[in-house]
C-alpha cells in the first residue's frame, strides 16, 4: 500500500497563447514559480520588520536592495551551478545548454554561490562588513527553500529512493514502485526546522558570522540527511558507491559553518 500522490496542475493558469514576430508563446503562472515569490514575499516583510527596529541601521531602500540583487544570485548562481556541477557533460557538448531554462535544473549549492556574490556586493556598495550582510539575510533563507521544496512535490520531481514506509508515495514520474516524499523531508528540515533554528540562534548570539555559520551547518546537516533517501541522480548515481554530489557540496559548509560558531570573535556591536 502507497499513499496516493495528489496530482495537482503544476500550472495555475495559462497567459496564452499569442503571437509575437510569427512566433506562438503560451506562458503561464507555475505553481514552482508561484512558490518562490510567496518566499520573497514573506522574506521582504521580514527583513523589513528587522530594518524597522535597527535603530536606523538598516532602511527599507537598503532591504530592497538587497533582495533583488540576492534573486538575481539565486537565479543566475542556480541554474549555472546546476549546469557545472550535475550536467557539465552536457554544458561541454553544447554551452548553449546553460540558456535551456526551459528545461528546468537548479542548485542550491550554485545558488549559494550565487547571493554569497550578492552579499559581497551589497556589503561593499553600502560599505558594511560581509557578515553584518550575512547575518541579516541568514535567517529568512530558509523560509524559501521551504517553498522550493513544496513546488518540487508538486511538479512531482526531486522524488525519494524506492520504501516500504506507510507514507511512500507512487510518483507519476518515478515508476511503478512507492517512494519516500524526499521533498517533503526538505520542506520540514531545510525550510521549518532550519527558520526556527536560526530565529532562535541569532536571539542568543551577538557574535559577527556565528548566524551564517548556523546557517551553513544546519543546512549542510539537513540535507546530508535527506539525501540518504532521496533518489540520486541517474548520470551520476553514487561516488564511491555510497555518497551522492548533494552530500559531496554540503560537506564543506558543514566545516566553514562549525568555523564561524567555534572561532573567537568580537561579539557585534
Amino acid at each position: 500500500m502507497a499513499l496516493t500522490f495528489p496530482d495537482i496542475d503544476p500550472i495555475i493558469v495559462k497567459l496564452g497563447p499569442f503571437e509575437l514576430f510569427g512566433n506562438t508563446f503560451e506562458p503561464a503562472l507555475r505553481w514552482y514559480g508561484f512558490m518562490y515569490l510567496v518566499g520573497f514575499m514573506a522574506a521582504l516583510w521580514l527583513l523589513n520588520r528587522k530594518a524597522d527596529r535597527s535603530n536606523g541601521l538598516w532602511s527599507r531602500e537598503q532591504v530592497s536592495d538587497l533582495l533583488f540583487y540576492g534573486f538575481l544570485g539565486v537565479v543566475l548562481g542556480g541554474r549555472i551551478g546546476y549546469v557545472l556541477f550535475y550536467h557539465f557533460d552536457l554544458f561541454l557538448a553544447n554551452p548553449m545548454y546553460l540558456f535551456k531554462v526551459s528545461e528546468g535544473g537548479m542548485s542550491f549549492h550554485g545558488g549559494l554561490i550565487g547571493v554569497i556574490t550578492a552579499m559581497a556586493y551589497i556589503a561593499w556598495r553600502q560599505k558594511r562588513t560581509f557578515f553584518a550582510v550575512a547575518d541579516m539575510v541568514a535567517p529568512v533563507v530558509p523560509i524559501g527553500l521551504g517553498a522550493g521544496r513544496i513546488g518540487n512535490f508538486i511538479n512531482g520531481e526531486l522524488w525519494g529512493r524506492v520504501s516500504d514506509v506507510p507514507w511512500a508515495m507512487v510518483f507519476p514520474t518515478g515508476g511503478p514502485d512507492p517512494r519516500h516524499p524526499s521533498q517533503l523531508y526538505q520542506f520540514a528540515l531545510e525550510g521549518v526546522a532550519l527558520y526556527l533554528l536560526l530565529w532562535w540562534f541569532s536571539k542568543r548570539t551577538t557574535k559577527v558570522g556565528a548566524v551564517s555559520g548556523m546557517f551553513l551547518l544546519g543546512y549542510g546537516v539537513f540535507r546530508i540527511l535527506v539525501e540518504t533517501v532521496r533518489e540520486p541522480d541517474a548520470h551520476l548515481g553514487l561516488y564511491l558507491g555510497f555518497i551522492t554530489m548533494g552530500q559531496i557540496l554540503s560537506l564543506p559548509m558543514i566545516i566553514f559553518g562549525l568555523y564561524l560558531i567555534l572561532r573567537k570573535q568580537e561579539a557585534r556591536g
